[in-house]
């Protein structure tokens, strides 16, 4: 349904914020889909991507890192036609090339996936480790103490800057405000959840990927009856899918709205290249419309 193609008339564009949290001029990826010059009275659905911690960087020279993964890899990269204008920021890197990560001190702009003249880059998955398995769920100390680690140098800090960034492309571009998808990665799935729970109001769905919410966000998604649609790995040991159940069962309790719980048995971390790379996910996103308040 969102096949590759070759003769896309897509557009890859980067604008530029004040930062909030820095007082720093930052850019982010603005993607306008095949089609977006030659329809200009259409108002086309908006994903906004929220990528995980290895792809943090300076918004500047260091934003390409963005396009390792998620939908603007999908549609940039793999050149698959599809139809939402899709915004990228990037992170603040808040000391995580500080503390030894391999993949942030390691990593190489070489490395960063392009778009082929003639072509795609091959797809690859990490390497998945040990025995699917069973898990109990995890205590609530245990699912606090994870949380806090995301909330100290998360997408939290910088969440009214992902709002600014999207009423700016409301402003200046056609986009439909009552179909504005957040979808995120690890980090970003956490950060989903959050900016999610700050601005209920700017959304019509939800789609967190190996990233839990914390009980503590989900009474705002309820109010404003937000259907989500997360995802886990069952040999993810970064974000074990114990710690999502808490989130998700006191959500479901309190909305109206679907909520659904996918987890990947066999994946690992990297859950998110299986779910970006298909098509249900997009249909789903697709069939998402802002409900009236």
């Amino acid at each position: 349904m969102f096949a590759q193609s070759e003769e896309l008339t897509d557009q890859l564009l980067r604008e530029s914020y004040i930062s909030s949290f820095d007082d720093a001029e930052r850019d982010y990826f603005l993607y306008l889909p095949n089609g977006y010059d030659e329809n200009s009275d259409k108002k086309w659905p908006v994903i906004l991507f929220l990528h995980g911690n290895g792809e943090r960087g300076n918004g500047k020279d260091e934003l390409d890192y963005v396009k390792h993964h998620g939908p603007l890899y999908e549609a940039w990269v793999q050149k698959r036609d599809l139809p939402f204008i899709i915004i990228t920021p990037q992170l603040h890197m808040m000391g995580q090339d500080t503390v030894g990560l391999d993949y942030i001190t390691n990593r190489k702009f070489e490395d960063i996936p392009r778009r082929l003249k003639n072509g795609t880059p091959e797809r690859t998955f990490f390497p998945t480790d040990g025995p699917m398995r069973s898990v109990p769920i995890a205590t609530p100390a245990q699912t606090d103490d994870l949380y806090k680690k995301f909330a100290s140098n998360g997408w939290n800090l910088v969440a009214d800057d992902v709002k600014s960034i999207l009423l700016s492309v409301h402003e200046n571009h056609n986009t439909d405000a009552d179909r504005v998808i957040l979808s995120g990665i690890s980090y970003g799935g956490v950060g989903t959840w959050q900016v999610g729970s700050f601005f209920p109001e700017l959304f019509a769905a939800l789609n967190p990927i190996v990233g839990f919410g914390h009980p503590d966000l989900v009474e705002s998604i309820a109010e404003y009856n937000l259907p989500v649609w997360c995802f886990a790995g069952g040999r993810d040991f970064a974000v074990d899918k114990s710690h999502f159940y808490a989130g998700l069962n006191k959500l479901e309790s309190l909305t109206q709205a679907p909520v659904r719980f996918t987890v990947h048995e066999d994946m690992g971390h990297d859950t998110w290249k299986r779910v970006y790379a298909a098509d249900d996910i997009y249909s789903w996103m697709l069939n998402q419309k802002r409900a009236e308040q």
